[in-house]
């Protein structure tokens, strides 16, 4: 080490000056050997001195001119890539790109760019083209952020960090969105006979491919399998927020069919309107019904006739009258809009309440102009229809019992015999012992019809001082009108279930029999709605019950050929029978809190979640034969009056 020692320090030699030119180390390998350092001398100095004479030449080699330096260094390159962004991100094809027969088989991914995260949410509609020019339409299904780097930010340095920001740098992080297929939109035809069509997703887009959001009217409508023309439900929205796009208007309507084109009107296959106490329900019922009684909507009848339809709706709350009526608050720029998008609005002359006379109760109607047509229901319904006077507590043997009465009865006293007649008639002790020797109705059954037959609500509903219900269908039912028959005013609960069960089996019965009575009933397309639903299509184990719900199951698998509609109005869709529930086509959905209610309505899970929190107005409407599942907001306004002064 001596002589490599005297190496390095060797005469007046660049490498030994450059040694002694690092005073730190030399401080250190000096003080490291200490002991054996040798005492500087003269000469030494000299050499250091001669040494530094030797480094300014190194110096002036290193310190050339800024100019020189600025050439030796590389060019900066420009991170930020030319050109505009089109879309919000790219498809990753990092976890695989995957399409399925089953949606469990099926997985596509799009990284979000950091410009674009805020305006992407669950739920929202995408394209992503292929290289032939069709495209792939999907919805927004999740949304997740995952690290850019491998680093455990669950740490106290970074979340101290995070608390003194006001922001994340999104850079540190990726946005991925998980796609749902909806499905693939191609073009087809050519020139001016190209027409947008969509069929299901049977192909995988490529990795990379730009992902943009679905800003066109015609490719979303097609997407989503939503008719053109129609009867106006509402907007399509996303998250509470309408989807709008460049056109004018910039929203998207949503409509029902209402056409033959491709089966049968929609209004026929039924329509089931479910939403709690506030969410608008009725509000959007209305809007609804006004868009069936609109002057150039007509449907096609057996007889080759195109008529406009009849609406009946039943009225607990007295709400419907007041589409006689316009809506005050509506504005001139309303209507425009409106009227650009061919909603029917302003309050519909032809409407007439048909009060029912139950009773000492009187009808008070000043919050509408509607006509006002007062009606009795007759004793000789309960000829065909025993079950109304069965009420919900006899056995089908106690039931068989009361059909030969009131049999009986007719025969003797025809269609003139009238409750109070009939309760003279039952009670007389020779018949009762007449049919217990017989052997046709024992004793013990007989008394017990007898208690359920008698009773007041009967007694107030049958046969007042009011013209009958049947010597006025022809007014009662007409092409193109509004009845409604409210029963507010009606304090007793069984004596309303007799006047709605009793008028809706009326027409359900005249409509399926090959041999009506009343020809204006069969011969007009007849929408019947009826609020509070639950109340008198229930899930009850009873004779009446199963006699009500049979009637009504026939009538709605009977609804498109016959032109019968059911508009059924519940906050407790939990409640109606599932028989009646099978036969609905169209399901629309508003805020609901009951998770029994929302899951009785039979809507796709990835929508259920979305119901308790919806907002006044706000819908699912899930309706097969029309389009994919889709979350819509109603009008704002009610297109007739609403509400009480």
């Amino acid at each position: 080490m001596t002589d490599l020692g005297d190496f390095s320090r060797s005469g007046g030699d660049d490498d030994s000056d450059t040694s002694e030119s690092s005073p730190a180390a030399t401080d250190e390998f000096d003080a490291d050997d200490s002991d054996s350092a040798p005492v500087a001398s003269d000469s030494d100095a000299t050499d250091r001195d001669g040494a530094g004479d030797d480094l300014d030449d190194v110096g002036d080699f290193e310190t050339t001119s800024s100019a020189a330096r600025d050439d030796d260094r590389f060019d900066t390159v420009p991170t930020d890539p030319r050109g505009t962004d089109t879309g919000i991100g790219t498809l990753s094809a990092a976890e695989g790109l995957r399409i399925g027969e089953d949606e469990d088989e099926t997985h596509v991914q799009a990284y979000v760019t950091a410009d674009n995260r805020e305006d992407v949410r669950v739920g929202k509609y995408l394209l992503v083209p292929y290289p032939d020019g069709e495209k792939l339409f999907a919805r927004v299904a999740a949304l997740e952020y995952r690290q850019e780097y491998r680093v455990d930010d669950a740490t106290e340095i970074h979340s101290k960090r995070a608390m003194r920001r006001d922001d994340i740098e999104e850079t540190d992080y990726k946005l991925m969105a998980d796609l749902e297929p909806v499905a693939v939109l191609y073009e087809d035809g050519e020139g001016p006979d190209v027409e947008l069509k969509r069929r299901m997703t049977d192909r995988v887009p490529k990795p990379k491919s730009v992902v943009r959001e679905a800003s066109d009217k015609p490719e979303i409508k097609t997407g989503l399998k939503m008719p053109e023309d129609g009867v106006f439900l509402g907007h399509l929205s996303v998250g509470g927020e309408k989807v709008r796009t460049a056109a004018e208007p910039p929203t998207i309507d949503y409509r029902l069919k209402d056409d033959y084109a491709d089966g049968d009107p929609l209004v026929f296959r039924h329509t089931l309107v479910a939403g709690g106490t506030g969410s608008g329900k009725t509000h959007g019922a209305k809007n609804v019904l006004r868009q069936f009684l609109a002057d150039e909507r007509r449907y096609e009848m057996e007889d080759g006739a195109e008529r406009r339809a009849a609406v009946v709706q039943f009225d607990p709350q007295d709400e419907y009258a007041q589409m006689h009526d316009d809506n005050p608050d509506v504005t001139r720029e309303d209507e425009r809009k409106w009227e650009a998008e061919n909603v029917a609005h302003g309050g519909h002359d032809d409407t007439v309440a048909f009060v029912p006379k139950v009773g000492n109760s009187s009808y008070a109607a000043d919050h509408h102009r509607a006509e006002q047509v007062e009606f009795t229901i007759p004793f000789s319904m309960v000829r065909d229809r025993p079950w109304l006077v069965a009420g919900a507590s006899l056995n089908d043997n106690q039931y068989n019992a009361l059909t030969l009465l009131i049999r009986r009865f007719f025969d003797q006293f025809g269609d003139a015999g009238t409750y109070r007649e009939f309760v003279d008639y039952i009670d007389d002790p020779a018949l009762r012992e007449e049919l217990d020797e017989s052997g046709r109705v024992h004793e013990a059954t007989y008394d017990a019809v007898k208690r359920r037959v008698i009773g007041s609500a009967f007694a107030d509903v049958f046969d007042q001082d009011a013209r009958p219900i049947t010597d006025q269908i022809r007014s009662f039912v007409k092409p193109g009108q509004l009845t409604v028959v409210p029963t507010y005013h009606v304090n007793d609960s069984r004596a309303t279930e007799v006047v709605v069960l009793a008028l809706a089996s009326l027409l359900v019965d005249e409509k399926l029999s090959n041999a009506p009575r009343y020809d204006r009933v069969k011969e007009t397309p007849l929408v019947v709605g009826m609020d509070e639903a639950h109340n008198f299509l229930t899930d009850a184990d009873s004779v009446q019950a199963r006699k009500v719900i049979g009637k009504f199951t026939e009538a709605a698998k009977q609804g498109r050929k016959e032109r019968l509609g059911l508009f059924l109005i519940t906050q407790d869709p939990q409640d109606i029978h599932e028989a009646v529930f099978k036969q609905i086509n169209t399901t629309v959905v508003l805020n609901l809190g009951d998770e029994d209610a929302i899951k009785s309505v039979n809507i796709p899970s990835k929508l259920e979640g979305k119901v308790p929190y919806m907002e006044k107005g706000q819908m699912v409407v899930y309706s097969p034969d029309n389009s994919e599942p889709v979350e819509i907001i109603g009008l704002s306004k009610c297109v007739t009056k609403h509400g009480r002064e």
